[in-house]
Order: C-alpha cells, then structure tokens, then sequence
C-alpha cells in the first residue's frame, strides 16, 4: 500500500466527487460543546490529485465545522513508522493519524491508539465489511477506521492476448490457466509474463491466501510459524513458471514491479502482475496506443487476499477523541473514500464508495476488476503477528529471494522460513 506511483487523473473530476460529500450529514458538531478545537490531521497522501482531494475534504468539513477546525499535517509514508514511534513516546501525536493496517498493530498492542468503537457512527461500522474491520480490531477494540485497499492483479497486452487467443473474461483466473497462458505466450525470446519480484513477500502472503495460506498461528508474540504445502504453493507456482515451464523472465524476478513495466510496454511480456495501483502508471506512462487491460482475480481454492488496508487512527492520550472520531466519520463518507481511492487507484473498503467510482470511471482501464479484485479481501494471520515486520526483513525477504533465483529447493525455503520465525520472534 506504500508504494503508488503518479496518476494520470484528471483533478476537477476527483475534486467534484469530494465536494459531493460536503452536502451530506457530516455529523458535525462536538456533543453541545461550544469548546473550539483545532485538530491536526497527518496524512500520507502524496499524488496530486490524492492530495487535492484530501484537502478539498478538510475544507468543505472546515466550512461546515466551525467548531471543529482540522489542520492538513503532510507525512510520509517512507518514515511514517519511525515518525510515529517519536510522536507516541514524546506524546507529540496528531489527532487523526493515516497509516495501515500491517504497521499499527504494534502501536495498537501497546497502548498508543484509541478504541474508535464508542465514537464511530453505525453508518460507518456497517459499511465495511466484517472481514476489514477484522484488521484493525483486537479483543472486541477497533483501533482504526479502514479506508482503501491494494489487491494484487493481472495486467495483460491487450493486442498480444487477442493474437493469441486468449480473453479476460469470467469471475476470475485460475493459476493453472495463468501458467498455460503464460506458457502459450512465450515465444520468439519473449516472454509471458513478467513479474517484479525484488521484495517478494507481501505478494506471497498476500497470494497465498488464495490457496489458505496461513504462515502463522496465534497473534502477538505467542504466534507460531506454520510452513506447509499451502504456504510454499505460490512460490512453488512462480518457480514452475520461470525454471520449468521457462515462461517468466527470471531477471523480471529480481526487479521491482515499477522495473519491469518498460518491458511490458515494449512487448517485451504479454503480461505482468502486480498491485493494482500500478494501473495509474500504465495510464501515465504506457505509449500512444498501447492498450491493457485487467484479467479477473487469480483463484486457487478461492479468490481471497489479505487486506491491509490504509487506515485513520486517534492517540490513546489525544485531547479530543470524540470530535477526531466525528472527522474520521465524515471521510469514510462514500464520496470522500470514492475520490481519494481513484486518485490513489486504490480499492475503497465501502461498497458504496465503489459504487461510486465505478459510476464515474464506466469500468474502463481496468476499474472493473480491480473493484472485483477486492471482493475477498480479508484479514490475513500475519496481520495479528507483532514481530512479522521484522521476520519479513530478516528471514522471509531474502529466502524468497534465494529460492526465485533457483539457488535452493522448496524443502530448504520452508525450513528456513519457519525456523527462522524463532530468530525474528526473540
């Protein structure tokens, strides 16, 4: 969810869809306080239209709030951690904090964050699904509301999937069909697919759940590492392809997702996967006439991903909880969510947001399935593991790396992935 990169949106079109939201109850007020507060709002978003939009929902709720008056804080999402760990121990936090699921959990665990669940309206708790909320609740707490979600999806050359027969159609994608078309569309020093692999586990976890991939039993430090024939089947698949079947570029694997879309924009692959953010950079930097499209979701036993979504969290020890949650309410609003997910090409968590983007987009460029894509999204076991960012840089990252580059067998991956879980759990 951290790395998006620049779209190519139009901004009047995203800032109308903010505006609409200006007009809707936006549960202003602080409780018949007459008490005047300022609350400091950090946000990562950092795309112009993102931007525009995020603050165009600051304004129209600063017009309509006089009591409850936000300041937009620019963050970033490459020292947000770090940042926030500062914030919390000095007691410097802003009031309403952006960031995502995966990074909270530790501040949530320690004590940092506020239980939102007394202060967030039932409209907002009943437009995300159960699932999502799921990532950011603990022990009957809510410690963020969820926002915007990134599934992992296939890109396809439209023109080199009609020459060969093949067509993005149905509810979704086999693995199976994925690797025979990646194999059908190897040819002539090209290659099916391409696939930028350089930090590879969040793509592994994320798609292993497609075939019940858990890694993990139990939460917190008290979790145990669980490597088996479900958590290897992704890797085991993408290895398959470049080594054996020899329709993945292996060098793709070595490269991050942003390396590799010059060769597909040069033809060099019919194909790429990566995270469906990455569409606003087809749309930026694709050639005239170049056209792509979405496949349908990747499907083993089922379409599932894990969600992790960007989240709007309020310090423990904030001043002002109550009137932080109220904001928080007012951009969960569907027209708020619609107009920072187009601009971020980023999965809304409320299907009427959805709703929304589909409406404005007509399901061009991809929009259809990407939306679909998020259908399955739900909390993944490693979202509940304190010490999974660190196992993630220390063991997972590197024995994935090792294993794609066909440097050691499967038996040797699993082996140190759960071994290697005692290690990082310390």
């Amino acid at each position: 969810m951290k790395r998006v990169v620049t779209a190519l949106l139009a901004a009047g079109a995203l800032v109308a869809l903010a505006a609409c939201g200006s007009n809707s109850d936006n549960g202003s007020g602080d409780s018949g306080s007459n008490e005047k507060v300022t609350l400091k709002f950090q946000s990562l978003a950092f795309q112009k239209t993102t931007v525009a939009a995020t603050k165009k929902i600051v304004a129209d709720w600063n017009g309509a709030n006089p009591n409850i008056q936000v300041e937009y804080v620019q963050g970033s999402w490459d020292s947000v951690h770090d940042q926030l760990v500062t914030q919390f121990q000095g007691g410097t936090a802003p009031d309403v904090i952006q960031d995502e699921s995966a990074d909270i959990t530790g501040f949530a665990n320690q004590g940092f964050l506020a239980d939102l669940s007394p202060y967030l309206s039932q409209e907002t708790k009943d437009a995300v699904p159960q699932g999502v909320w799921d990532t950011v609740s603990s022990d009957g707490k809510t410690f963020a509301a969820p926002t915007l979600l990134q599934s992992y999806v296939v890109f396809g050359n439209a023109a080199l999937l009609k020459q060969a027969g093949i067509t993005a159609t149905g509810d979704s994608l086999s693995w199976d069909d994925l690797a025979a078309d990646a194999k059908k569309l190897t040819a002539g020093g090209k290659y099916g697919l391409g696939w930028g692999l350089k930090s590879p586990t969040a793509t592994v976890l994320n798609l292993g759940m497609n075939f019940d991939a858990q890694f993990f039993e139990g939460s917190g430090r008290d979790a145990k590492a669980k490597i088996g024939d479900p958590e290897l089947e992704v890797p085991k698949r993408i290895n398959a392809m470049a080594y054996t079947d020899k329709s993945i570029d292996p060098t793709s694997l070595t490269q991050s997702g942003s390396d590799v879309l010059p060769g597909f924009f040069a033809g060099k692959y019919a194909m790429v996967v990566a995270g469906n953010y990455t569409a606003q950079q087809m749309v930026e930097q694709a050639p005239k006439g170049f056209q792509w499209e979405v496949l349908p979701p990747l499907k083993g036993t089922s379409t599932k991903q894990a969600a992790n979504p960007q989240t709007l969290s309020v310090p423990a020890e904030g001043k002002h909880i109550e009137q932080s949650a109220k904001f928080i309410d007012y951009f969960m609003k569907a027209d708020n969510l619609a107009a920072v997910g187009q601009g971020d090409w980023l999965i809304p968590t409320t299907q009427a947001a959805r709703d929304a983007i589909l409406k404005t987009t007509g399901g061009k460029d991809g929009w259809q399935q990407t939306l679909a894509s998020g259908a399955e999204l739900t909390k993944a076991p490693f979202q509940s593991v304190e010490n999974y960012p660190k196992w993630k840089d220390q063991i997972a990252t590197p024995a994935l790396q090792e294993y794609l580059a066909n440097k050691t067998d499967l038996a040797a991956l699993g082996k140190k992935l759960s071994d290697g879980w005692d290690q990082a759990n310390q």
